[in-house]
Formats: structure tokens, sequence, C-alpha cells
């Protein structure tokens, strides 16, 4: 089973295509939400914050823009550097899949281009 159409086949309809980002965009966000939901059991468990901060300081780190209670102990600093790398990776893929389905789009929409650019239509 491909994922994609293979290159010799035609490109797909705009509302498949739709669909298709639709079902990526789903997965990008699971994910998002599933490393949110590891950061807030973090900050809860390791740092000993509230659930609020701690929904506060792991959404803060998945968006990029760092921590806001202080950290007090060598564990919670642990988890907090260890968070931030692992929201550094969530967040790249996170991107690719929703990049994924249109940049595959843009170069099978070129690839079409150069296949019946280069036959003879005779």
């Amino acid at each position: 089973m491909s994922w994609f159409e293979h290159r010799h086949e035609p490109l797909l309809p705009r509302t498949a295509f739709l669909r298709r980002l639709l079902q990526y965009g789903a997965l990008a966000i699971a994910i998002v939400i599933g490393s949110l939901g590891v950061g807030v059991l973090g900050y809860h468990f390791v740092a000993r914050f509230s659930w609020i901060d701690a929904l506060m300081n792991a959404a803060m780190i998945l968006g990029g823009m760092g921590p806001v209670n202080e950290l007090g102990t060598d564990g919670s600093k642990l988890f907090a550097s260890f968070y931030a790398l692992f929201s550094g990776i969530v967040f790249l893929i996170a991107f690719g899949l929703l990049m994924a389905p249109v940049f595959h789009r843009l170069l099978h929409h070129f690839h079409l281009e150069m296949d019946s650019g280069g036959k003879d239509k005779s």
C-alpha cells in the first residue's frame, strides 16, 4: 500500500487532496497533543507543579517560548532539558507531516508536466 500516488498516476482531485491534508493535519495535532500530555505529566510529577502550571510550562516549551516557572530540583531541570529537546523534534515532525502532502503534490505536478512535455503528441 502506498501513502501517495505513484509518479505515473494522475494528480489527485482537489477534494481528495484536501482530505489527505486534513488527515495529515489531524495526525500532526494528535502528536502535538500527546507530546503536550507528556510534558504536563512530567512537570506535574517531576517538578511538582500544579496541573495548570504544568500545562502552561509544557505548552510554552512545546511552542518554543521557554519555561515560565523556576525549576527547583536537579530532576526537574533534567526533565525540562530533555523535554525541550523532545519538543524541538516534535515540532519538526509536525511541520513535516503538514508539508508532506503539499510538497508531494508540487513534485508530482512537475513530474506529470515533464512526462507529458517530453512525449510525442502525434
